[in-house]
């Protein structure tokens, strides 16, 4: 059992946090009176309290609340804990969404001494019951549920879309199919046709937010820009050419043109990565073909279920 050691919050964005007796946890929202409470995945942060000692065992004098987190606790390597674990503390219940974080701009502790390990050691939860917690009260770990939805996310490439000189309907449909089949769609996003910024946010979606599964539709053309399956390949540890074979294998059947997709699909960690196709039309005719077969594979890729059975 794990136990809160201290409370934390800022009023302000960018300002260090300070030690309050006490924080209210409300739901879908985060923290009462903390700025960066709001309608997303990072509305509590969490730091091990035996992270911070070994900090100061460096010779760093900080107090509780300087490397941004919300909560002190202690008895659990937060790190190694998967997304999807959740923390009853008291009547409130926290759902871990985020391992680390990227530091864009470095906090006050960093500048004093050249270091801050909130983005490497610390996590981000939201609020699923809300309630009181401060120093002293109890922390139950509990682990994700084995039969909770798959999580998914997509991503547009798309230079005219990100510029907004062109609506994206491809992205949305992707979402809209994946809740229909019972999927958790926790992000999309619509990016230009630049490889360092999807490389950037698969690598974030695969090690940080653990998403099970990630489409990209956009960018599998013959054109110089299009570098989808270039940046895809770049941050596969292993590839799934097969998923991407036979999706234009089908296709053809629709039109001969598919012969041009350099589509691939390629796993990172325990995510699965697949690209799609651009069009509205052939995305909606590509998930439709792909998904019955993709659970399967999903539950051997996230340990769910054995391999397939030898004969």
């Amino acid at each position: 059992m794990g136990k809160v050691i201290a409370t934390c919050i800022s009023t302000k964005r960018g300002v260090q946090k300070e030690r309050v007796p006490q924080i209210t946890l409300v739901k879908g929202y985060g923290i009462e009176g903390d700025a960066h409470a709001g309608d997303w995945h990072r509305q509590v942060s969490l730091l091990a309290l035996e992270k911070i000692e070994d900090f100061r065992a460096k010779g760093a004098e900080v107090d509780f609340g300087a490397f941004g987190e919300n909560i002190v606790m202690q008895g659990y390597d937060l790190r190694a804990l998967p997304v999807g674990t959740r923390f009853r503390i008291r009547e409130s219940l926290l759902e871990l969404t985020q391992i680390g974080k990227e530091c864009h701009t470095h906090c006050a502790i960093y500048h004093q001494v050249g270091d801050c390990i909130m983005p490497r050691e610390g996590v981000f939860t939201k609020v699923l019951e809300g309630g009181t917690v401060q120093p002293g009260d109890e922390v139950e770990i509990i682990p994700p549920a084995p039969d909770r939805p798959f999580t998914a996310a997509w991503i547009t490439l798309s230079d005219k879309g990100a510029a907004g000189k062109r609506e994206d309907t491809s992205g949305p449909l992707i979402g809209e199919i994946l809740t229909e089949a019972g999927y958790d769609v926790v992000e999309g996003l619509l990016i230009p046709d630049e490889p360092v910024f999807l490389k950037k946010d698969l690598i974030r979606l695969a090690d940080q937010r653990q998403v099970n599964v990630i489409f990209t539709t956009g960018g599998t053309g013959f054109s110089p820009r299009d570098t989808t399956p270039e940046a895809t390949t770049e941050v596969c540890d292993r590839m799934a050419p097969g998923i991407a074979e036979a999706i234009r294998a089908f296709s053809m059947t629709k039109t001969p043109r598919a012969m041009l997709s350099r589509a691939v699909s390629g796993i990172r960690g325990t995510t699965l990565i697949i690209n799609l196709p651009g069009s509205p039309k052939a995305v909606r005719e590509s998930l439709e073909f792909v998904l019955p077969s993709l659970s399967h594979g999903l539950e051997i890729l996230t340990g769910r279920a054995a391999d397939c059975a030898r004969e």
